[in-house]
């Protein structure tokens, strides 16, 4: 039997790369995709010694010359951290290595991930509102969305209200948390880094994940708790370019309830897309008016744009409360434009 019979093609190109060096490895790796990156250098990391007999036929595969060495010895994970640093840009790579971190054991939070959403909520539904708010920020959007609602109703605004006051969280905490749940998932521990946990953005793009109309339930619920976290997480879930996404009766409901000045600063900063879909249900005359304004309007603040953003749509929500039209919901300084 050949040496490389019983090795798969992820972990042959895994010794071609250590083989090759990390100049010649950094150019191959340019070329692929992050998940092929990912699986690749996450096989190096248990990579410490190549076998002289496996390395020769891994290069004769790859019709390479071998070198008449006896066999190598390297340090897999510090090389495949070398190699993601060197050959990719700074945003992939910061993204890269949280899953490589992350990817190279066997972590109670990665096992979370992987579970059925009820029976994680099952796992998790005696533990501390704020455990449970913490344990979920790390999630998915979609698995932890699905875990909140299996877990009571009474929980869920609650565990919401946690996600969104979340902000950093130091390596010992997550320690700690792990460590408690590894004693019900029987997983070992490892080391973390400090990472970005909750917050509102997580909280939006957790709710937007859930159907049944579950979010608006959760947002009303919510109200109760803390009013201004409601209403900052409505103004997350729809922005006033998502108007793009309704139909020109549903645009003329809205306009019919907004003044051409109130308009005309809100467009300051609008996307041509928003603009066209906006003029597209006025008359010429307005539009024409409207675009002599905008050419004539000097440099306004940031914020005060923002401001009449906000204020046209919370007019469009206020309209679908009252049935008059559908929303389709979705996930400043003081500057001058």
């Amino acid at each position: 039997m050949a040496a490389t019979d019983n090795l798969t093609g992820l972990r042959k190109a895994a010794i071609l790369l250590i083989c090759l060096g990390e100049e010649a490895a950094i150019k191959l790796m340019q070329e692929l995709t992050d998940e092929e990156i990912f699986k690749v250098t996450r096989c190096m990391a248990g990579i410490e010694h190549i076998p002289d007999e496996i390395k020769t036929r891994v290069l004769e595969d790859f019709e390479m010359t071998a070198e008449s060495q006896a066999g190598l010895v390297v340090k897999g994970q510090e090389f495949a951290k070398k190699l993601i640093e060197s050959s990719v840009s700074k945003h992939r790579e910061t993204n890269l290595m949280r899953q490589f971190v992350s990817g190279t054991e066997a972590r109670p939070l990665e096992t979370i991930s992987k579970m059925h959403p009820a029976m994680v909520a099952e796992l998790l539904e005696r533990e501390h509102p704020q455990t449970l708010a913490l344990v979920l920020s790390t999630q998915a959007t979609e698995h932890a969305g699905a875990i909140i609602t299996h877990l009571p109703e009474q929980k869920r605004a609650d565990i919401i209200y946690r996600i969104a006051t979340l902000d950093k969280v130091s390596p010992s905490v997550i320690d700690r948390i792990e460590e408690a749940l590894s004693k019900e998932i029987g997983i070992v521990i490892g080391a973390q880094e400090q990472r970005q946990v909750g917050g509102l953005k997580k909280v939006v793009d957790i709710l937007d994940s859930m159907t049944n109309n579950l979010d608006a339930d959760i947002l009303e619920n919510l109200e109760h708790v803390d009013p201004d976290m409601a209403e900052n997480i409505r103004k997350m879930m729809f922005t006033f370019e998502d108007l793009c996404a309704l139909d020109g009766r549903s645009i003329q409901t809205i306009l019919r309830e907004v003044n051409n000045d109130s308009l005309t600063l809100a467009l300051k900063t609008a996307s041509d897309e928003i603009k066209e879909k906006i003029f597209a249900n006025m008359s010429s005359r307005a539009v024409s008016m409207i675009k002599d304004d905008l050419e004539a309007m000097g440099p306004v603040r940031l914020s005060e744009v923002e401001t009449m953003q906000q204020t046209i749509v919370k007019i469009a929500m206020k309209l679908e409360e009252e049935g008059k039209l559908v929303l389709d919901n979705k996930g400043g300084g003081d500057e001058f434009v």
